[in-house]
């Protein structure tokens, strides 16, 4: 198994690892929303997700920007970042 992470780079491990931790805690709201069985702890449990998604987005973005940004130009850099920017515009809004 140590041999399989060894080509693995290590940003690319990090960036999916914050998917997992996020798919996991996904996963427990949606058994709570289950177990509580009731609408408005549901809209609670929902409203804290909308935190967790765009925080670990944003994570993974800034990791992967940083691992390619000597391999971009400063407008590429400036477009992504604007393209991050209105996705989170538009879930907020």
């Amino acid at each position: 198994m140590k041999h399989w992470f060894d080509h693995i780079n290590g940003t690319v491990l990090t960036m999916a690892c914050l998917r997992f931790v996020s798919s996991f805690i996904e996963f427990i709201a949606a058994i709570l929303i289950f177990t509580n069985n009731d609408v408005k702890k549901a809209l609670m449990i929902n409203g804290m997700l909308a935190l967790v998604g765009p925080i670990v987005m944003i994570t993974s973005f800034s990791l992967g920007l940083v691992s390619v940004a000597d391999q971009l130009s400063f407008g590429k850099l400036v477009l992504i970042g604007t393209g991050v920017l209105l996705i989170l515009i538009g879930v907020f809004k």
